[in-house]
């Protein structure tokens, strides 16, 4: 795991400038839906999944740094958490939450190395 949840880490496979969305998120456990937007914003990197059926109408925020593997090829995006991790993450509103510093945060420890995967320090 990357010290900054919020970067691509070097052996994603990330090509910078490329468009990721479309691309199918597959959680360790299961895909989780598609990607409708994403950042590749230095210190700021994310991505904003349409999880579909699977959380009917929800959109969920994954920092860059959870990104295990992106396969070109088929269009998918591999994350290294579960489907429940990613389902108790802090619920994400568009409107509310993109550009958020203090969502951002919360979000970062949820995710980060501070905490274990899925749960919040105590």
């Amino acid at each position: 795991m990357s010290d900054n949840v919020w970067g691509y880490r070097e052996t994603s496979g990330r090509t910078a400038g490329a468009d990721l969305t479309g691309y199918k998120v597959e959680a360790s456990d299961g895909s989780i839906g598609k990607v409708d937007k994403h950042s590749d914003e230095v210190g700021s990197s994310y991505l904003v999944v349409d999880t579909g059926p699977w959380i009917f109408g929800k959109e969920v925020l994954l920092p860059a740094g959870t990104i295990s593997r992106i396969d070109v090829e088929e269009r998918k995006i591999h994350v290294d958490r579960t489907k429940e991790q990613i389902k108790n993450a802090p619920e994400f509103h568009r409107d509310k939450h993109l550009g958020d510093a203090g969502y951002n945060e919360e979000l970062g420890t949820y995710y980060g190395t501070g905490a274990p995967f899925g749960g919040r320090p105590a």
